[in-house]
């Protein structure tokens, strides 16, 4: 007789099964959140009408050949509110993760494209601020911009001011990165303090009386990952920035696609003070909240100390820390392992508790 525990697995691991459907009549705040319902849109509608061999992976870009080279390609839009807020702006925002998207894919970033949906009536010098932000940003990530599209839409039809960046990146190296390519053994990292950046917009709308000296950690990665990979070479498996539905989503994109249950030990998280009080007195777990400037790193067991060295070399990485590692069983599973000695499990998210964070 199989035990309650076997029972539960076995039934998470037939619903996961299913065929993803939108049960839905409408979209909802909730598709656009980065959990369930965001995956789940993306496989039943998206993925089913377009898909393909580069899509189908579903990382955060697409990787192909042309010419003898291989190139990584991504695209993404950025919808944040408020436009402004401590630490950065939409225009940072949307130039750093673009560029960390490529970086992950194991690209080196070369050029973005820029798109803007102005609202009419929006301010010109709110504009230009936006524009020199993301000035600043490219120059930092040594990347251009070198092309776009502008359009205005009536007063009332946008929030101020909408931005879609596109990249492309040159593959250097012919190893693969994955979330399908973590292996039993492997060590699970973080480059930094979580959740900094949901916090910050939280708080930054206004609604909450919570005072917190928190400021978004959005930050051009590709740096940080060159370092890693000098250090590691081979021994890197898989990098995921972790934006939407944060660290917790990215572990279980990565368990679901190799196979594999991944162990993080809560104590070995890194959250600031402030994040973690703000998170507690709101009843959200650190774990879900977004990050802009902050990666998750699978490598190589035998690898991990000198992936940690490599990590914290980097004006980036100073906070970074080993959180987990990867075994063969339940597959497809985020556990974690408590303060208190108990173990729980880390699913993804229907939704999400702080909709528009970028």
């Amino acid at each position: 007789m199989t035990s309650r525990e076997e029972q539960v697995l076995e039934r998470i691991d037939r619903a996961r099964q299913r065929k993803a459907r939108v049960r839905e009549e409408h979209i909802t705040m909730a598709h656009g959140a980065g959990g369930k319902a965001t995956q789940t849109l993306i496989e039943a509608v998206f993925l089913d009408a377009f898909r393909n061999p580069l899509l189908e992976p579903l990382e955060d870009g697409a990787v192909f050949g042309a010419g003898g080279a291989r190139f990584a390609f991504t695209t993404d839009s950025y919808v944040v509110s408020p436009l402004f807020f401590p630490g950065g702006d939409i225009g940072d925002l949307a130039v750093n993760g673009t560029v960390n998207d490529l970086s992950v894919c194991g690209a080196r970033p070369l050029y973005l494209s820029a798109g803007f949906v102005l609202e009419e009536g929006f301010p010109v010098e709110d504009l230009r601020r936006i524009s020199a932000s993301m000035a600043r940003a490219a120059a930092a990530a040594e990347v251009s911009i070198v092309t776009g599209d502008t359009k205005v839409v009536q007063r009332g039809k946008a929030d101020g001011c909408y931005v879609t960046t596109a990249g492309v990146g040159l593959l250097e190296r012919d190893t693969r990165l994955g979330v399908a390519r973590a292996r039993p053994g492997d060590a699970v990292l973080v480059s930094g303090p979580v959740g900094e950046h949901g916090v910050t917009i939280m708080l930054a709308r206004g609604e909450l009386d919570i005072e917190a000296d928190v400021t978004s950690d959005t930050a051009p990665l590709n740096g940080l990952i060159a370092a890693l990979r000098a250090a590691v070479g081979e021994g890197v498996r898989c990098l995921r920035d972790a934006t939407r539905g944060g660290v917790a989503t990215i572990l279980n994109e990565i368990a679901r696609a190799s196979g594999v249950a991944v162990v993080v030990e809560e104590d070995a998280v890194p959250v600031r003070p402030a994040v973690r009080g703000a998170c507690e007195l709101l009843g959200i777990d650190p774990l879900y909240v977004a990050c802009e400037g902050r990666m998750v790193a699978v490598v190589d067991g035998g690898a991990a100390e000198s992936a940690l060295a490599a990590l914290r070399s980097h004006p980036l990485g100073e906070g970074a820390a080993i959180v987990g590692r990867v075994r063969d069983d339940p597959p497809g599973l985020v556990l974690l392992k408590t303060s208190f000695g108990g173990t729980r499990i880390i699913d993804v998210l229907v939704g999400d508790p702080l909709p528009r964070i970028c």
